[in-house]
């Protein structure tokens, strides 16, 4: 299943990006009765820096059979349910508003799955090290100025800056963990 590629718009962080997030986890805790935990992950959930203005969540369930199971009360709601798409163990929603611009995506994943952690210290890493959130910012308006027309081919050309920080973000993730069990 593919998703036609989307033009690439960003905009300024806007600050109910995170008031948005919460309206559309409270709606998916109640009407998914399987999700445990839900993140607000992306772009849109470090403050001070542009994003595509979709809200990106990471909703959590206990197992890999629930996975399947959230799918109706994530339709119900609105949401186009589009399988793994490209992610083994995930499955990938996206919502769009009535005119057609995509506004939220979840990330489904089971509570083992090792994506949950590299989501999770890439936000908080650029959340702890604004300089860092700042060459984010430089290679996405990079990579917007070289595929503006492709969501798809933008995120292919940030992709080894992503990876690369995300190594260096791990480690930071684990170490800051490590520290806080201690």
């Amino acid at each position: 299943m593919t998703i036609a590629p989307i033009k690439v718009i960003l905009a300024e962080y806007d600050p109910e990006w995170p008031k948005q997030a919460d309206a559309f986890i409270a709606q998916l805790h109640a009407a998914v009765a399987h999700i445990t935990t839900i993140h607000h992950i992306g772009s849109t959930a470090i403050p001070g820096i542009i994003a595509k203005p979709i809200i990106d969540l990471m909703p959590i369930v206990a197992t890999v059979g629930e996975l399947n199971l959230c799918q109706q009360g994530v339709e119900s709601l609105g949401y186009s349910w589009h399988g793994e798409f490209g992610i083994p163990g995930r499955r990938y929603c996206k919502l769009e508003d009535g005119s057609g611009s995509r506004i939220a995506q979840l990330h489904i994943y089971e509570a083992t799955s090792q994506h949950i952690e590299r989501h999770l210290a890439f936000r908080d890493y650029l959340r702890a090290r604004p300089d860092v959130a700042r060459a984010y910012e430089t290679e996405k308006r990079r990579a917007q100025a070289l595929h503006p027309e492709s969501s798809h081919a933008y995120s292919e050309e940030k992709s080894a800056w992503i990876s690369e920080v995300q190594a260096t973000a791990l480690h930071w993730f684990n170490a800051t963990t490590q520290s806080k069990k201690l």
